[in-house]
């Protein structure tokens, strides 16, 4: 996954850094440094994005499980004490 992140984020940064000469009416490759650091920052950009995602699912999960384990506390612990006080 990180090779085809870093890949995307590349032609991210470097169709974005065309597309901006393009619509300015300007040659493609005007200024080639200026395509470099949008692909490094679209590789960056891309990257940071798939570990916010899987940080996000991480959180995800731990809060249903909170979530889950608190609802089964408030309806099976409570139902079971009034209505079999002796269990």
């Amino acid at each position: 996954m990180a090779w085809s992140a870093t890949m995307i984020g590349a032609l991210l940064g470097l169709g974005t850094q065309m597309y901006s000469n393009a619509l300015r009416k300007l040659p493609y490759m005007r200024h080639p440094w200026e395509h470099v650091v949008g692909m490094g920052l679209g590789v960056v950009f891309v990257n940071q994005l798939v570990k916010w995602d899987a940080q996000l699912k991480e959180d995800l999960d731990k809060m249903l499980e909170k979530a889950k384990a608190a609802n089964e506390r408030r309806y099976f612990g409570t139902f079971l004490s009034y209505m079999c006080p002796h269990v």
